[in-house]
């Protein structure tokens, strides 16, 4: 039986109480596989990982150390609230890594968005290697792998949970949601107890802001696109689009036009809006976002975020164009 196939008969996971018989049967799953030792996972703080992370917390408690590397292309706020929930609502063994300077360092002047995504996750896994290396006795990798990693697996993305990994690892993986599609995994979060502001977190991209602050990564253009993408996530929750949504995100191109400000011209970068809706991530629709929302979404960017000078929208949707836009 392929153990990387979903079983036809298997219910979707839609209510508390098959969340909960999932929860059980995996945590029975977990500590037979593990027994007494360490398993040890890169926590992104992206939905997969956190639910994989407080389902092994239930199963295994501290045999579990969480590794979060803040590579520098997280978006506004989130390492402080892995840390937050981790290690002081869970009391995770929660191992944290500022690695900012060394994977901005590695990126710079690099634009080809292939090779961004093979350096992102390349060092990823050199940090990660150099952590596991000083912890004593760890026999386990755990994975946030998900039912549509498995599905798109097949050299679409270099970068994935799905076969980056070096040969020479000497680890046996753990995967207890790998047969889950995103909605089903969030209901199991939910029944874990996650706050819902990690659990609802939109789908995030290994490489993070790195495959949105598009061709070569400078800081100062970094650091526009996660402001500018604080903004739009706020006003897109104050407005209540955070539910009805999928996924909604800033991306900023590297170029320039001139704009005016202050009565002088000057240039400045575009944040390009996208806003999409998608039950599978396979195809996707776009959102019709008022226009009210639009002007007060680019007034605010405009005027708050040092660099940007316009605010595009795309309505672009998938197929033609991939969700991200690297």
């Amino acid at each position: 039986m392929d153990t990387n196939k979903r079983p036809e008969t298997m219910e979707r996971i839609t209510t508390p109480e098959l969340a909960n018989a999932f929860i059980d049967e995996q945590v029975a799953a977990v500590r037979a596989q593990v027994g007494d030792k360490k398993v040890l996972l890169a926590l992104s703080g992206g939905v997969d990982s956190s639910v994989v992370a407080a389902l092994l917390i239930k199963a295994i408690g501290k045999q579990l150390v969480c590794v979060h590397v803040n590579h520098g292309l997280m978006r506004k706020g989130e390492s402080e609230q892995v840390i937050e929930v981790f290690r002081n609502q869970l009391d995770a063994n929660l191992i944290y890594i500022d690695a900012t300077d060394r994977f901005l360092d590695l990126l710079k002047d690099v634009a080809e968005p292939e090779k961004k995504r093979k350096i992102i996750g390349g060092e990823f896994i050199k940090v990660f290697d150099e952590e596991a290396s000083k912890l004593e006795g760890i026999s386990f990798l755990a994975q946030g792998t998900i039912y549509p990693d498995i599905l798109e697996s097949d050299g679409v993305k270099a970068h994935h949970n799905v076969g980056g990994l070096p040969e020479d690892m000497q680890f046996e993986l753990v995967e207890p949601v790998k047969l889950l599609f995103k909605d089903e995994v969030r209901v199991v979060g939910k029944a874990l107890g996650l706050p819902a502001s990690m659990v609802d977190r939109q789908p995030f991209p290994g490489p993070g802001l790195g495959v949105r602050c598009l061709g070569a990564i400078t800081r100062d253009r970094l650091h526009a696109l996660r402001e500018a993408d604080a903004i739009l996530r706020e006003e897109f929750e104050n407005a209540g689009l955070n539910k009805t949504v999928w996924q909604y995100f800033i991306a900023v191109p590297d170029m320039k036009s001139v704009g005016v400000r202050n009565d002088k011209r000057y240039e400045g970068w575009p944040a390009i809006i996208r806003a999409i809706n998608t039950t599978d991530a396979m195809s996707a629709t776009i959102e019709e976002i008022p226009y009210a929302l639009l002007h007060k979404i680019t007034a605010r960017i405009t005027a708050e975020v040092e660099g940007i000078n316009r605010v595009l929208y795309d309505l672009t949707p998938k197929p033609v164009g991939t969700i991200e836009w690297e």
